[in-house]
């Protein structure tokens, strides 16, 4: 089982999805320099798991298009 994200996360990630869903990319590392680029977001952990989430719903969008 994984973890659980927050609400504060799921809400970030699907406003950024949203308005950039073309420039996301399907690897974490790709991901996240564009975090910090659109989102002002404090701390690595957070950039991080934001970055993460981005990352997993990329690949599902992938798998069902």
């Amino acid at each position: 089982m994984g973890r659980i994200k927050t609400q504060l996360i799921k809400r970030i990630t699907l406003e950024l999805v949203k308005r950039h869903l073309h420039e996301f990319k399907p690897t974490f590392d790709e991901n996240k320099p564009l975090i910090t680029k659109y989102a002002n977001v404090e701390n690595k952990k957070l950039r991080n798991i934001i970055a993460g989430y981005v990352t997993r719903l990329m690949k599902n969008k992938e798998r069902f298009m």
